[in-house]
């Protein structure tokens, strides 16, 4: 086994940084304060050490697989729990309603504010590029296998792959029998339900165990992100890469901002302020079902019950999707006209968008989401799906824009629905963030 004297180098700094921030979190810094210095950390060791951070990888993958193994059971049994717990199936009918009718409505507005502004700034105009001769596309599933996929087929080997959408049915069936039963003879069922409610605090209690660990995992994922990602990579693309984080931006902090206030007429000040934990983590790892646990828990602390956000959660981070299914394949699709000079009408334009708006729903629990996405996009709009493998540089770094923008819209629809179901605890919601979201209740 060769040992590389850098990459060790790179360990014993980022040791070094993880004993700075054991410090910091025994002075009682604030946790949201705590990973963002760790992601600075990231970026020093990540720059400095190039190339060289394959010891320090492993603190962030650890991280990951841990979250991403308890997932399934924390959506199983919360699912549950929060169905079992309704008063009628009438209700669970109008909160799915109002939850896709939002997330599929951010991706249309994603995709449209990213069609003004790349416009605008006149993305992929002059651009010269060479599509790759060898590119292999992914393949985009029939629409009636995706439907298939969506359902139940074999519990343990769907949840072994995570695929939410169809854990979230099969709990979905099991909550609908407790609350039909509920109905008839309490007692009898009872007791199943005293065990997932159980169940269902002991997987939040082992997650906010975990989540204590989020700022070494992101300074251990940022250094790997940014060591793999180096100027020579990332500077003929930077263009796109800057106007895909403002586009993020935009949708992230703007259009949720417009959507709370319009809507829930709420102060979306006082939301960021809540939900900036779970921003933070989605933006460094990456992943919107990883995010889960820490946006359930920002959403708690913000005053949304348990029922809805257990609910429109873990839809948010498969359905919708405005930054990896509206921005990204908008702004790919946008530099691809542009750049090859292809004639393209305004009603060309509108049609884009609904493309990208059905494929967020057609694409959902795909492994692999934004490619897939651009691709069905790409596909269904006539434009050369080469064009999309020119981009794998910055994909990853582009997918930490995406990701906080998909984690922060799928709370907002929870936030939003919370309050029109008159679920949602003004009190908690307007007093201050409490400095830790990592305490059980």
């Amino acid at each position: 086994m060769n040992i590389e004297l850098l990459s060790l180098v790179a360990l014993g700094v980022a040791i070094l940084f993880i004993g700075v921030l054991v410090y910091l979190a025994k002075k009682n810094i604030d946790f949201g304060i705590r990973t963002i210095i760790a992601l600075v950390f990231g970026l020093i060791i990540g720059i400095v050490f190039q190339g060289h951070t394959n010891y320090v990888q492993p603190i962030g993958r650890l991280y990951a697989n841990v979250i991403s193994a308890f997932v399934v059971p924390l959506l199983f049994f919360s699912v549950i729990s929060s169905v079992s717990s309704l008063d009628n199936i009438k209700r669970l009918k109008t909160i799915g309603a109002k939850s896709i009718g939002l997330l599929t409505s951010t991706t249309l507005i994603a995709s449209t504010l990213t069609i003004i502004v790349s416009l605008a700034l006149g993305v992929g105009k002059g651009a010269v590029i060479t599509l790759p001769t060898d590119y292999e596309p992914k393949e985009v599933p029939e629409f009636t296998q995706v439907i298939i996929d969506l359902f139940p087929k074999n519990f343990f080997a769907q949840a072994s792959t995570n695929a939410v959408v169809p854990i979230i049915i099969f709990a979905l069936f099991i909550g609908i029998a407790v609350v039909t039963l509920s109905s008839n003879e309490d007692s009898g069922v009872k007791p199943f339900k005293d065990f997932i409610d159980s169940a269902s605090k002991v997987m939040n209690t082992v997650i906010s165990f975990i989540i204590e660990f989020t700022p070494y995992a992101v300074m251990a994922l940022v250094a790997s992100a940014v060591s793999k990602n180096g100027p020579s990579k990332l500077l003929p693309l930077l263009s796109v890469l800057l106007i895909t984080f403002l586009v993020c931006a935009i949708q992230t902090f703007g259009v949720n901002s417009i959507l709370i206030g319009a809507i829930a007429r709420l102060n979306p000040i006082k939301f960021f302020k809540h939900v900036w934990p779970a921003m933070v983590i989605g933006f460094t790892t990456q992943s919107s079902i990883g995010s889960i646990p820490a946006n359930h828990k920002c959403l708690k602390k913000a005053g949304v019950s348990d029922s809805i956000s257990s609910f429109a959660l873990p839809l948010g981070a498969t359905v919708g999707m405005p930054g990896c299914a509206g921005v990204w394949p908008t702004i790919l699709a946008v530099f691809a006209i542009q750049s090859l000079n292809i004639e393209y009408s305004l009603a060309q334009y509108a049609l884009l968008v609904i493309i990208a708006t059905l494929v967020s729903v057609g694409t959902v629990g795909v492994p692999g989401t934004s490619t897939i996405t651009a691709t069905a996009v790409f596909a269904a709009a006539g434009l050369p799906i080469e064009v999309i493998v020119i981009f794998a540089p910055i994909s990853s770094i582009a997918d930490m824009a995406r990701t906080a923008t998909n984690v922060t819209t799928s709370a907002a629809s929870a936030l939003i629905v919370a309050k029109t179901e008159n679920e949602l605890d003004l009190e908690k919601y307007n007093a201050k963030a409490e400095k830790s979201y990592l305490a059980t209740n």
